[in-house]
């Protein structure tokens, strides 16, 4: 996926819309004129009846993966209950530079924003925030390892954090510039693949599947 490409729409219909997120594309707009092109901006230019805010959920800029997004105010609120409420299910798959030695496991770990480095997240047992995350390997490739990450909470950079901090799998996501050795955008390893909520207006259970491009 090249975030140039035009969005990739899965499911879409009166009330929200289902995306492909490419690595390299901003889910909600940043600061500055060259900010401007994300998810949110694509959507409202293919849907213009959307609400000026329709984003429930986001995927850090170089995540990939999916995103559900909504198209009227009932179902902004029925969504962005949903994702706080804890009732949605979503599914990562990520590739960490490096083996890891352990099956699966939960990790718990408390972590803020470090205000001298933004935008990194940093280790605080005192003054952090628990973040948790469910995990299980799924196979090692040429030294390196799949993980399925299952997050419970769904704080900023958690998943990035909770692989390459010594307090949680000791390993960051290949192509991680800010917690591990990548060199650019567009290149973390880390896709939504698994994305389940309940539709806001018809109560239909609604479930996305996606493979990592990786």
């Amino acid at each position: 996926m090249d975030h140039r490409e035009p969005l990739q729409i899965l499911h879409c219909d009166d009330d929200l819309i289902v995306v492909l997120k490419p690595s390299g594309l901003l889910a909600v707009p940043g600061r500055g004129a060259e900010m401007q092109d994300c998810v949110v901006a694509r959507v409202k230019a293919l849907r213009p009846e959307c609400i000026d805010q329709p984003s429930v959920h986001r995927l850090d800029m170089d995540t990939s993966g999916l995103m559900v997004l909504a198209l009227t105010a009932d179902a902004h609120r029925g969504l962005s209950l949903q994702f706080h409420e804890r009732q949605t299910e979503k599914r990562y798959i990520a590739l960490l530079d490096g083996e890891l030695a352990d099956d699966e496991g939960t990790i718990e770990l408390p972590f803020r924003l470090d205000v001298d480095n933004r935008p990194h997240q940093v280790y605080d047992p005192v003054h952090g925030k628990t973040g948790v995350t469910h995990w299980k390997k799924v196979a090692v490739e040429n030294g390196r390892t799949r993980v399925e990450f299952q997050p419970v909470t769904g704080r900023t950079h958690q998943l990035r954090l909770h692989a390459a901090s010594t307090h949680g799998l000791g390993i960051p996501i290949l192509g991680d510039r800010l917690y591990g050795t990548g060199t650019g955008q567009g290149r973390l390893r880390l896709h939504a693949s698994h994305l389940a909520f309940t539709h806001p207006r018809t109560g239909e259970r609604l479930e996305f599947r996606s493979d990592p491009p990786f």
